[in-house]
């Protein structure tokens, strides 16, 4: 996003490409990623074959072999004109390398492009000194050229290779993505590419297809294997009526599908597009290794000079001082450090992709292995969000009136509760009335005329607020809300008339959810619209730590910003639009995938198949992801103060080994990829 008032995309073009980077507009960013490798392959392919004549004369010369003897002239001629060619095939790196430091921004390739120039240019002065003089005793250090670049370039290709398996689950998602659909016109079969699908079209799916857009089942029945988007291995029976996601697998039967989404608002194409932003956004912990290397570089820089500047003072030749400096530069390559935190990020959110938990960036991947307290909301996350009529009580005994009023005024309102009483109402044939003046009371209920009569339905407090006397319900309301139902009171025309008992029972998981995340440490904090007495009975029921009841919408997040005075970090956990603002509060917001779209959009991770199991199973991958960032870190930072020590010649005096430059390439090379596969291995974890 940028503001066309302040810079043109004409100029973030020119940046981009400014800072060495090639633009690609390609939707297919996996081709571009292949292109890549497939450069890098070939580099190193030709860097090694042209150099082998340069690496079988090092070796002959470094273990003193006399396989055979060439004239020191001869030799380097042969080393010159290999290493020159060497340098043109790997030109991108020196460019990208210059453009760095001409904007004071060193970066990797700055340190091994100074290195590898400092040996070739200090080796072209000897070989010409060497002409002109006809004196051809002191060595050259071609070979080091020649050796760093050979190794760089295969470190950047299995970089190169191993960063692409980091977001395999990316790629796996994107192929699960169907081509074609069998179109349906006028009862006629068409296949037509995915495209050309309109929402409202019919498409036929048969058995082993993957169904390839979001519908509704208006025709057949079929178990469909839904794995693939929300991790779960039981198929799933879907008949008329019945949702069906896009790259999912129809398995048994033929089914007939009317369209309702297609494109980018099919459910593959969201996830897509979360993982894509998980994998494109950082974790605070990076931040902190930016900054590391921000001054890595120029300091690594200094130790070359000293280090450098030091062995001259103490009577070395220039060729040993130089040895050290380019094996300096080339072992504190930081590349390393660079790899150690984004490459286990991704390969963390591919894993929970596959799990049906989408993690919509590092940020959340980080905090929620440090969270303390998990929040729940409670209808619809803690429990079914399916509320059903189980009682009511009519101060008139007229049961089917109240019923009438109560379910007529509801109607119009989206909250369970409101679908329950509709849904009594139908069940129980009893007559629906229009509603004039409708209005909504957030956490508190309805209000509007029938029939010219005044209606009020909703909690004991939104009564109180009006002056409407309901002592008469107050011992009958106790004890249901102490069983743990919701009560629901009306009022017509100022008078209370009837209450009306709601049972939402508890999910089948949550026992179980709540007493794992207690055990792991945390909190398990809940908080309700509902009043007191519901809430406490839920709460104890679950085994709780605690509650918040008659909570507002906004209240929710006043909540969640109290908690987290201290700096403590809060995971909220919810699904209606009501919980928008304290997900948006809370360091980390988990939505249940079947949740309004506006609290998707809010939440952080999105738990794709509503099981609440996904939290602590979140929790454990977190856990996992954030163990290999610190053990990349270690190494990290190990490989390079150890490097650092053996490239200065800090231990010549003590055991006369100097770190060969090309030894030094090869080493920052490996080092580079044992991070990568490091993070990799968390493929191998059961969570």
């Amino acid at each position: 996003n940028f503001d066309p008032e302040k810079i043109k995309i004409g100029e973030i073009e020119k940046n981009i490409e400014g800072l060495g980077y090639s633009i690609d507009e390609s939707d297919d960013v996996f081709s571009s990623v292949d292109k890549e490798v497939a450069g890098l392959k070939k580099r190193f392919f030709a860097s090694l074959i042209i150099g082998l004549p340069v690496i079988i004369l090092a070796i002959n010369g470094l273990f003193h072999l006399s396989l055979f003897k060439i004239p020191f002239m001869a030799e380097a001629v042969i080393q010159l004109v290999i290493s020159t060619v060497i340098m043109v095939i790997n030109k991108d790196l020196y460019m990208k390398g210059l453009k760095n430091l001409i904007k004071m921004n060193p970066s990797m390739d700055s340190l091994i492009e100074i290195g590898t120039v400092a040996a070739y240019a200090y080796s072209l002065y000897i070989f010409f000194s060497s002409v002109f003089s006809g004196n051809g005793s002191q060595p050259v250090y071609f070979e080091s050229a020649v050796m760093i670049l050979i190794f760089v370039s295969l470190g950047k290709y299995l970089e190169g290779m191993a960063k692409g398996r980091t977001s395999e689950a990316l790629r796996k998602l994107i192929d699960l993505k169907p081509k074609e659909a069998l179109l349906l016109i006028d009862g006629m079969e068409k296949m037509v590419p995915i495209a050309e699908i309109r929402v409202g079209d019919m498409v036929l799916i048969k058995p082993g297809e993957i169904i390839p857009i979001d519908g509704t089942v208006i025709k057949g029945f079929s178990a469909v294997d839904e794995k693939t988007i929300t991790g779960e291995s039981n198929p799933s029976e879907k008949t008329i009526g019945d949702s069906v996601t896009g790259a999912t697998l129809n398995k048994t039967g033929i089914l007939t599908v009317r369209v309702s989404r297609v494109g980018p608002e099919t459910t593959i194409s969201k996830i897509i597009r979360t993982v894509e932003g998980a994998l494109n956004s950082k974790a605070p912990i990076q931040l902190l290794a930016d900054k590391i290397s921000f001054y890595f570089i120029p300091t690594v820089f200094s130790i070359a000079f000293i280090s450098f500047s030091v062995w001259l003072l103490m009577g070395k030749p220039l060729g040993f001082a130089l040895t050290v400096f380019v094996s300096v530069l080339i072992i504190s390559c930081p590349c390393t450090l660079g790899l150690a935190i984004p490459t286990a990020i991704m390969v963390g959110t591919g894993m929970g992709a596959q799990r049906g938990i989408l993690v919509k960036n590092g940020k959340s991947l980080e905090l929620l292995d440090k969270s303390e307290i998990i929040v729940f909301d409670k209808t619809g996350t803690l429990t079914r969000g399916e509320p059903e009529i189980t009682e009511i009580f009519s101060m008139s005994g007229n049961i089917e009136e109240a019923l009438s009023l109560a379910a007529s005024i509801e109607k119009n309102s989206e909250h369970p509760l409101a679908k329950a009483l509709v849904n009594k109402a139908s069940k129980e044939g009893v007559p629906l009335f229009n509603v004039q003046k409708f209005e909504a009371i957030p956490g508190g209920g309805v209000s509007g005329l029938i029939n010219g009569r005044s209606v009020l339905m909703g909690t004991r407090k939104l009564l109180a607020d009006n002056n409407i006397d309901t002592s008469f319900f107050e011992e009958r309301m106790s004890g249901l809300e102490e069983a743990g139902d919701t009560v629901m009171i009306l009022s017509v025309d100022g008078k209370s008339e009837a209450v009306f008992a709601a049972t939402d029972s508890l999910r089948d998981d949550s026992p179980e959810v709540i007493r794992k995340i207690r055990k792991a440490g945390r909190k398990a904090i809940m908080i309700t619209g509902d009043n007191g007495r519901v809430a406490g009975a839920i709460s104890k029921k679950l085994g709780m730590d605690g509650f918040f009841s008659e909570v507002l919408p906004e209240g929710k997040a006043e909540i969640i910003k109290k908690m987290q005075e201290g700096g403590r970090i809060v995971c909220m956990v919810g699904d209606g639009i009501n919980d928008a603002p304290a997900l948006a509060q809370a360091e980390i917001g988990m939505v249940l995938g079947s949740g309004a779209d506006i609290a998707v959009e809010t939440g952080d991770m999105i738990l794709i198949n509503n099981n609440l199991e996904k939290i602590t199973e979140a929790i454990r991958l977190s856990g996992a992801v954030f163990v290999k960032i610190k053990q990349n870190l270690f190494w990290s930072f190990f490989y390079n103060c150890v490097g650092i020590v053996f490239a200065t010649g800090a231990l010549y005096h003590f055991t006369g080994w100097l770190l060969n430059p090309a030894f030094a390439a090869l080493a920052m090379a490996l080092s580079s990829v044992s991070v990568v596969l490091n993070s990799l291995m968390l493929k191998r974890q059961r969570f």
